[in-house]
């Protein structure tokens, strides 16, 4: 469907040029260009395959025909109409520039986030490590290099908040789970007070298998377990969606580790609250943030730090990769990221 949907693109770009050559008037590009974006979303809805496909498709729109259309405009209008021309000129540069770092330099960007959270309930100081969404189809440079990035941080614990591997078929799968174990034994990803993991939602039923052979404690189910001075809740899929989860305080600092952000709402007594699935919008824009979260909580707890009140704090990451699939593969002022936090007794 891509490619149909850029060969179509293609014609109605040439029969759009062409009448605004042909004319070159105001009314001809008011037209050319109303016209051909009510073609271009027609052709969208027709060709797209689901809400990631059609927003695959609409970025080709923007980010590859934009440019070429508002180049053409250009070339036509330069010695009738300069000012207009010079728009279009801007236009076009300005579409291409964004695409080339929404596709091939924020995705690969990784940020590493570093916060600090003091508690009467922490005696010395800790360092945690929190890594969500890798969500990635092929293990490679930069997954080592996040592994890597991790442990040069020097943590006392890791901890993946789900969405490790996303692929189309289980051969796939099966492929990149054994890269996965390879890379997990290679880099020596370990940490004194343990590796914890649930599973997010791209995962399949035997998402544990990714971690075979390793000592990362993997939470099936809702349970709560001991790493020094911390306890860690880690929560089933189905339990970090649930918005009405309830989850008992504890004398000891304790962590709770979801995939998806939802159980924030609920009764959740976690001094730290973890998650992540948000991807942090993946395309944020100025004055209006995510663009998309596919979470209940509030937009601006989408991402970052955001204070529950009652000692009760909530940290959203970003995710290291990225939604695959259908779905265009882009970031927009809305890095990767890898979030480092300090937990400290008070000052």
């Amino acid at each position: 469907m891509l490619v149909l949907f850029n060969v179509v693109m293609l014609g109605l770009d040439a029969a759009a040029i062409a009448f605004v050559a042909a004319l070159k008037s105001r009314a001809a590009v008011a037209t050319a260009v109303v016209g051909g974006a009510l073609a271009m979303l027609g052709l969208i809805a027709i060709t797209g395959e689901g809400e990631f496909s059609e927003l695959r498709l609409l970025c080709c729109g923007l980010f590859i025909h934009g440019p070429l259309v508002a180049l053409a405009m250009f070339l036509i209008l330069y010695r009738t109409r300069r000012i207009a021309a010079r728009v279009w000129l801007a236009l076009g540069l300005l579409l291409a520039v964004i695409g080339f770092d929404a596709f091939y330099i924020e995705p690969y960007w990784l940020q590493v986030t570093h916060l600090t959270l003091r508690s009467p309930k922490i005696e010395k100081p800790l360092r945690l490590a929190v890594i969500a969404d890798l969500q990635t189809d092929t293990i490679g440079e930069y997954e080592r290099d996040l592994f890597a990035r991790v442990l040069a941080e020097k943590p006392d614990a890791i901890l993946f908040a789900g969405d490790y591997i996303q692929v189309e078929d289980i051969d796939a799968w099966i492929e990149q789970r054994d890269r996965f174990r390879k890379l997990l034994a290679e880099s020596g990803l370990t940490a004194p007070l343990g590796v914890f993991a649930v599973k997010g939602n791209t995962d399949p039923v035997q998402w544990d298998e990714l971690f075979e052979g390793s000592k990362v404690r993997l939470f099936h189910f809702t349970e709560g377990v001991r790493a020094g001075e911390l306890l860690i809740t880690g929560l089933s899929e189905e339990d970090s969606k649930n918005h009405k989860l309830q989850v008992a305080p504890s004398d000891a600092f304790q962590i709770a580790l979801g995939h998806y952000p939802d159980y924030a709402l609920g009764d959740v007594e976690a001094d730290l609250m973890l998650a992540g699935h948000t991807h942090g919008g993946q395309v944020r824009l100025p004055l209006i943030g995510p663009m998309m979260t596919l979470s209940r909580v509030p937009r601006n707890w989408a991402a970052g730090l955001t204070d529950r009140g009652g000692g009760k704090t909530l940290i959203v990451s970003r995710g290291a990769g990225m939604e695959r699939g259908n779905a265009p593969r882009l970031r927009f002022l809305c890095r990767p990221e890898l979030i480092i936090i300090d937990l400290a007794p008070p000052e």
